[in-house]
């Protein structure tokens, strides 16, 4: 069973999984009006990727007898200046997803919370490999720089990272 300060804040967790989702779909609708296929079909995977850990989370508040609540979700941006620009803005924001898990994790220690800590086990793990997997496309996209043809060798490297997590049945 959970605490009530456990509850909400796992519920404060599904909100932001919630508009996470519904970030990247924002930034696959803007990629794909500026001609970024392999790059909007990237963010349609994290978008999905995003709505699966809110319902995970969902599903365990009921699961140990708590009461998930549906969250209302601020309306993302749909305007960006640049794929760099979104790509930078992305891994702040799984940096402070990072920080939410973390202090999810603290708090189910301080309440003795076993189960609970037991269960963000998972998102410390998904956490790492999205900032890491950020951080690369960000290296990449550095790389790559700002000239003429840069967005066709953007939308391509993503493409390819897309891809490649997808063929091994891998969160991308």
């Amino acid at each position: 069973m959970l605490t009530k300060k456990m509850e909400s804040a796992l519920n404060n967790q599904i909100e932001m999984e919630a508009y996470a989702s519904f970030l990247y779909l924002a930034m696959a609708s803007w990629c794909e009006q500026q001609g970024l296929e392999g790059t909007s079909n990237f963010f349609y995977r994290q978008a999905a990727e995003e709505h699966d850990h809110m319902m995970r989370i969902f599903k365990y508040i009921l699961e140990m007898d708590g009461k998930a609540v549906v969250p209302s979700i601020d309306k993302p941006p749909h305007e960006f200046e640049s794929v760099q620009a979104l790509f930078a803005d992305v891994y702040t924001h799984e940096q402070k997803v990072t920080g939410a898990i973390n202090q999810l994790v603290e708090l189910s220690a301080n309440e003795n919370d076993h189960s609970t800590h037991n269960f963000l086990q998972w998102y410390v793990m998904e956490q790492r490999e999205e900032e890491a997997l950020m951080r690369t496309i960000l290296d990449k996209l550095k790389l790559i720089g700002t000239g003429p043809q840069s967005l066709y060798f953007i939308d391509k490297e993503i493409t390819d990272i897309n891809s490649q997590a997808a063929s091994q049945g891998e969160e991308a």
